[in-house]
């Protein structure tokens, strides 16, 4: 029975390649860790592999799951697991706590190039590391696992109780020294969640009773503070109905900004005939951007001291330090840009406080592509931004395009931006400032434009000189639309760099093999067959000739967001930031660009002969998803 498990998930571990140089069944190097625990004790644990490649045409793309082995953790039932990655790149590990109903916690660590044995042995590849809890009379009931960024061997673990209490215990691994923080009485039924929030700094709890609380870890100190009761352009929880009656569990989100908690519903409460049937548990979002994270609580002089909209000094200065951390934290490259709760935090307060707002992105627009805050204003920082954008990385601008389309931009349709970004001139804005962050997404788009199109010409005449290339595999990127980029850059002759000008040329010098099927030149409309010229790299028309009405029929088509050819009639990608469409899908080299490439030649031929696809949009970032029709329910919380 499904009620007799417990599951838990590890984040990706993505191997080095001299580690795992041939995975098997052509799978990816890397792979996610699940464990699955059961009454007997044991816990059973198996590796994913992460897709060899992504497609929306075909349902059943090859995934690996091979099973690791057995591990022997308790001699009772396993209640809870918690999974987190330690170490660097170079030696990944993964740590493994277990909780059972004999009160009992361990802590089991295993090395990842012995997860990828793949023996079927009894014995998982995972090692005792350390009994904090040892056997006794009270049931665990959940655990939290956590490895704070800024310290490579620190471990921090909460451990909630069927009594209702919870332990915290730290950790340094790399000299196997616990030390319990504290113990605290914290809920009066069991304690049904437990999630770690700033790094390890806020830990939030939840009980059977229905009651949530906060706390802050201050060195070994673990002191209760009040969750923010201001919600930023949203309505109070206070007004929402009374019926939920318990606290199922507790999740921070991504950039820890609101927190999610699963609450059973009070079906005496509910309409029997329609609410009752169907509600059974709902999930409700908190904010929790101004939380309080350390125990004194000083107020800052960084900002005036004066509220507004009910919040405090200290709780601006928190949602400011919290916005921009985050932020900051997205620009690594190892972090998926899951960026929904930030972008729903800057729209409330585009709402209630738009110089507020103003003010937190003139600060992150200033450090991260001026190199530091001046107290420039908007306008000028704006101004001055796409003068340094060679040096900016693909990631920085595609955080900076999510941010103008989706919080900026957002009463503007996306697809009338990208009309304006055809005809290449500034669209008519209400407001000046409006039409210096339109002219801010035109030049960060062609940047990553110029990026792509760089890359694929430069691949495509190395290929040509290289006779022993063929044909890509499946998941591995080729160059297509050649001779589409080469007119895009005819179109933008004076607005495009002069590296662009001579890759072109060179293509212009291998007509014959331009013409080949590997590459095709000859666009047709997928509705009547008729040639279709190149005018615009994001839409094609066509006038059929072939219609029998008096006046002629024009027919908009899609261009690929990759390749800029005419998207065929098959399933295609689409990114739910600027709503465009992709047939194919962009290397990955495209995303760890640190800037323009001064010699887009060197650099293809440094790189492998295969490169791997990235299902993300090429302009945001993001992951690409099925086109589905408008009124099935969206996927996003927001």
């Amino acid at each position: 029975m499904l009620s007799s498990l417990v599951i838990a998930w590890s984040p990706v571990l993505w191997l080095p390649s001299k580690i795992c140089s041939a995975p098997e069944n052509d799978s990816s190097n890397g792979f996610s860790i699940l464990a699955v625990g059961g009454k007997s004790g044991k816990i059973s644990v198996w590796r994913i592999n992460v897709p060899q490649y992504y497609s929306i045409e075909h349902s059943r793309v090859p995934t690996t799951v091979t099973f690791v082995g057995l591990l022997q953790a308790h001699n009772s039932w396993v209640t809870t697991i918690s999974l987190a990655l330690l170490g660097s790149k170079s030696n990944p590990q993964v740590l493994l706590a277990s909780g059972s109903s004999d009160g009992s916690v361990r802590i089991w660590i295993g090395k990842g190039e012995e997860l990828l044995e793949t023996s079927g042995a009894n014995n998982a590849p995972f090692s005792l590391l350390k009994e904090v809890v040892s056997v006794n009379c009270v049931p665990i009931s959940v655990l939290s696992l956590a490895v704070p960024v800024q310290t490579m061997h620190k471990m921090l673990l909460a451990v909630g109780k069927g009594s209702g209490s919870f332990e915290v215990w730290t950790a340094d691994i790399s000299s196997s020294k616990f030390d319990k923080v504290c113990l605290y009485d914290a809920h009066d039924c069991v304690v049904t969640g437990l999630a770690w929030a700033f790094d390890g700094c806020c830990l939030y709890s939840c009980g059977q009773e229905n009651y949530v609380r906060a706390w802050v870890l201050h060195g070994s100190a673990l002191c209760e503070v009040s969750i923010p009761s201001n919600t930023p352009g949203l309505r109070s929880s206070n007004d929402l109905p009374n019926v939920f009656v318990s606290c199922l569990g507790v999740a921070a989100s991504p950039g820890n900004i609101a927190l999610a908690m699963v609450r059973n519903v009070d079906g005496d409460s509910l309409d029997p005939m329609y609410e009752g049937r169907l509600q059974k548990a709902v999930v409700e979002f908190l904010w929790i951007g101004g939380q309080q994270k350390d125990i004194l609580s000083p107020s800052s002089s960084d900002f005036t001291s004066e509220a507004f909209l009910g919040f405090s000094a200290n709780e601006l200065n928190y949602w400011e330090s919290d916005i921009l951390w985050y932020l900051t934290k997205y620009e690594n490259l190892d972090n998926p840009l899951v960026v929904w709760d930030i972008v729903a935090a800057l729209l409330a307060f585009k709402q209630s406080a738009p110089k507020y707002m103003d003010r937190i992105l003139v600060k992150w627009l200033s450090v991260t592509f001026l190199g530091s805050y001046t107290g420039l204003s908007i306008g000028d920082v704006l101004t001055c931004i796409p003068e340094n954008f060679s040096k900016i990385t693909s990631r920085q601008l595609h955080l900076l395009n999510i941010i103008c389309r989706r919080v900026i931009l957002s009463d503007v349709k996306a697809e009338e931006i990208n009309c304006k970004v055809n005809l290449g001139g500034s669209a008519a804005a209400k407001a000046e400032h409006l039409t210096l962050w339109i002219e801010l997404l035109f030049s960060s788009e062609k940047e990553l434009r110029e990026r792509l199109v760089g890359f694929s010409l430069a691949t495509f005449i190395n290929r040509l000189s290289d006779s022993t290339t063929t044909f890509s595999r499946p998941g591995f990127w080729y160059p297509v639309g050649v001779e589409q980029m080469e007119l895009w850059i005819a179109l933008n002759h004076d607005r495009v760099r002069d590296q662009l000008k001579v890759l072109a040329s060179e293509v212009r010098k291998h007509e014959r093999r331009l013409q080949s099927s590997e590459y095709g030149v000859e666009e047709q409309c997928i509705y009547c067959s008729e040639s279709v010229t190149f005018d615009s790299p994001e839409v094609a028309h066509c006038h059929c000739s072939n219609s029998t009405d008096e006046a002629v029929q024009i027919y908009q088509m899609a261009r690929c967001a990759v390749s800029m050819q005419v998207c065929p009639a098959i399933p295609l990608w689409f990114c739910k930031c600027c709503c465009r469409r992709a047939s194919k899908l962009p290397p990955e080299t495209l995303f760890t660009l640190p800037g323009y490439p001064l010699d887009f030649k060197s650099l293809t031929e440094s790189s492998v002969k295969e490169i791997p696809t990235k299902p993300l949009c090429p302009f945001c970032g993001i992951p690409l998803q099925r086109l589905q029709p408008d009124f099935l329910l969206s996927p996003s919380p927001v």
